[in-house]
């Protein structure tokens, strides 16, 4: 993929003004929980704090990604853009919510067995706002969560806390009605342990674009089979597909056919039948009148 070609309107690039929205609501938010957890003493609203100030650093890093990677490259260097970027951003939104969830469940094994006073009405005020910014920014990036790993990285921070107002409303109420604030912990842990498991599904799906795996919605075989079945094609090798960023997926083959005047005719098949059928728009396809000696020296 050359520098030259225009990918503005990519999956990140298109939310971007809904991830604008979104990032202001929770950053004024996360000021207004802090405040409270402090003054209340609850664990469960300090921990969700502690979650919103990760979204605050997730939506913004997600923000700032889709800006980078629609940027023209001026170096020369990048010959794949800097959409990749976007990756990296969801990578960092991983790396966050673990380290909220690690700090979750530290603190609320240390208050394990400790007096607690929580002033449970702040508690059910500020969950309940809490749950409001949350799921009017859910309805914003859900869209984008389906079309971009960059998006779903911020719409899993903003759905793992989300859970949170909702622990902080239970802890809250279950406390007003037990007298017993090792409710507050308990759902300080619940929220820790939610965190930490949608860190891990978010996480796995950053490596796979980073490893440069096959897309999951591809079957390499099916492809390399669409591919043989063209007409004056003898045999393909050298296939790879992997991701760029969401919705940007690349392919490079070698293809060998019958005869030297076929090759244009089987490019611009093979490229039509990539982008057709399978999404792939961007293929580097090298056409072949004869095996190379090169192409059997390659192991990879």
């Amino acid at each position: 993929m050359g520098a030259g070609h225009d990918h503005a309107a990519h999956a990140g690039a298109r939310h971007r003004g809904k991830l604008a929205v979104a990032f202001a609501m929770v950053a004024v938010f996360f000021v207004v929980e802090l405040v409270a957890g402090i003054a209340s003493g609850s664990l469960a609203l300090i921990s969700d704090a502690g979650h919103m100030a990760a979204d605050v650093i997730a939506l913004g890093a997600a923000l700032v990604a889709t800006r980078i990677a629609t940027r023209p490259d001026r170096t020369g260097r990048r010959s794949f853009g800097s959409y990749r970027v976007e990756v990296f951003a969801a990578g960092l939104t991983v790396l966050i919510m673990l380290g909220v969830a690690a700090y979750v469940v530290v603190e609320a094994i240390g208050r394990v067995g400790a007096p607690t006073e929580l002033a449970t009405g702040t508690m059910l005020i500020v969950g309940a706002l809490g749950l409001a910014i949350n799921l009017i920014s859910m309805v914003l990036l859900r869209a984008g969560s389906r079309e971009s790993i960059n998006v779903k990285g911020a719409y899993y921070e903003v759905v793992a806390d989300a859970a949170g107002s909702v622990g902080v409303i239970a802890a809250g109420m279950l406390v007003m009605i037990t007298g017993a604030g090792i409710w507050d912990t308990i759902v300080a842990l619940a929220i820790g342990a939610f965190v930490a498991v949608r860190a891990v599904i978010l996480g796995r799906q950053v490596l796979h674009v980073l490893g440069q795996h096959a897309p999951k919605d591809l079957d390499l075989a099916v492809i390399e089979r669409e591919l043989r079945e063209l007409d004056g094609v003898l045999d393909i090798h050298d296939l790879h597909v992997w991701t760029l960023t969401s919705g940007m997926n690349v392919a490079t083959a070698h293809l060998r056919v019958n005869a030297e005047g076929q090759r244009q005719a089987v490019l611009v098949a093979a490229q039509t039948a990539l982008q057709r059928d399978h999404g792939i728009e961007h293929a580097t396809l090298q056409i072949e009148t004869a095996p190379t000696k090169q192409c059997h020296e390659v192991a990879w």
